[in-house]
């Protein structure tokens, strides 16, 4: 059934209308939507598990060994450790920023309860959601907060402690540059160089790299493992009385990041704390080993980069490509029902001219008699005065 010259130019109208809605959609989502979605999500809530790989070096410090009242220091091999981290978002947390708390400990496996436990960190800082980087404080002070210590209440200690350069996560579009990383052990920033891209399961990461140099912990934190004084026979170097060493700290941090969604897949640690006179010369080592996150920890920084990828897909290409697709097909349609018309010349079709009356017909013999409806005379009353 054809459509009337009136219900077609209103069903080309609104095509156009509605394709250039689904147009003007395709343009704005990726504007907007994806702008809000390239955030670090505030409902994080990530544990991580390092443990050092089999059949590599990894030499621990007999505390007890230091209190003995004989004997050298004693420094136990191939022992099995893991690192677990466990990080949440807390409070204040808002559009933009969002303040992160990251549990840290370190286990010696091998032995059970607090005496396999070598050390215990929390650390706060906020952050921006998608640069990673942190933030100023509101107050001017400290934007974070570190504790190694406990109270009599077993209740961490918080430092304050100014913290700069990416940490926990790197920024949304992660470049193939160096970015200054903040190192938590030493309380300061050192670059982390970018190396190159590789693939971890499937997935492209970039590989980065940093060097830690000797940091002296004991300008660093006020704890009273970080600055020794025992005999010499105790540290088990020549000379006599007693000799004063300080806590040395360096390592070699590789990650491999996730570039769209900025997700640290894989992480690893070289880590050398050791017991020295002077930084450049060590002597008695408190810890080196080798720490790389375990295979569950890789499989699930992978799905979680995944979740983010597929929402900035989803809004970035899927939508605005379907809907711009969908869009110019329906403006199409549209200008082309309104503009070919019923004939398909491109021409509005001519009105027909209202048919005429009968002709006239020319006086004579055989013109028709002209007929009065007597019904409808009006009826002239002689009775009445005029």
């Amino acid at each position: 059934m054809a459509l009337s010259a009136g219900t077609r130019r209103t069903v080309a109208c609104l095509l156009v209308g509605l394709g250039a809605l689904l147009l003007v959609a395709a343009i704005m989502i990726p504007t907007y939507t994806v702008s809000r979605l390239a955030k670090t999500p505030l409902d994080l809530e990530i544990t991580t598990v390092a443990t050092n790989p089999p059949n590599t070096p990894s030499e621990v410090l007999d505390a007890k060994s230091l209190t003995a009242p004989t004997g050298a220091a004693k420094v136990d091999e191939n022992v099995p450790l893991v690192s677990q981290r466990f990080l949440t978002v807390e409070d204040p947390s808002n559009a933009s920023e969002m303040t992160i708390q990251a549990g840290q400990t370190l286990r010696r496996i091998d032995k059970q309860g607090d005496t396999g436990l070598l050390t215990a960190t929390v650390d706060r800082v906020t952050i921006d959601r998608k640069t990673g980087m942190p933030v100023d404080s509101v107050d001017g002070g400290p934007n974070g907060a570190i504790a190694v210590t406990v109270n009599a209440k077993g209740e961490g200690v918080l430092d304050p402690v100014q913290h700069t350069g990416l940490q926990y996560r790197f920024p949304i579009g992660t470049d193939k540059k160096a970015y200054p990383y903040f190192d938590l052990n030493a309380r300061k920033t050192f670059d982390i160089n970018y190396v190159d891209e590789s693939e971890i399961n499937n997935l492209k990461v970039y590989h980065f790299q940093q060097t830690i140099p000797a940091v002296d912990l004991s300008t660093v934190a006020n704890s009273p493992t970080n600055k020794l004084s025992l005999p010499a026979e105790k540290w088990g170097v020549d000379g006599d009385g007693t000799v004063t060493m300080d806590r040395f700290y360096t390592n070699v941090r590789d990650l491999w990041v996730e570039p769209q969604t900025g997700t640290v897949i894989k992480g690893q640690e070289q880590i050398h704390l050791y017991y020295a006179r002077s930084g450049d010369k060590p002597e008695v080592t408190a810890l080196k080993s080798t720490l790389v996150f375990d295979e569950n920890t890789i499989e699930s920084q992978i799905n979680v980069a995944k979740d983010n990828m597929d929402k900035l897909s989803l809004y970035g290409r899927i939508l605005p490509i379907s809907l711009g697709i969908a869009g110019a097909v329906v403006l199409i349609a549209g200008l082309a029902l309104g503009l070919l018309g019923r004939n398909g010349n491109g021409q509005t079709p001519a009105r027909r001219a209202k048919p005429a009356g009968p002709a006239p017909q020319p006086p004579g013999d055989n013109a028709p008699t002209q007929q009065f409806d007597i019904g409808r005379t009006q009826q002239i009353d002689m009775g009445k005065n005029p």
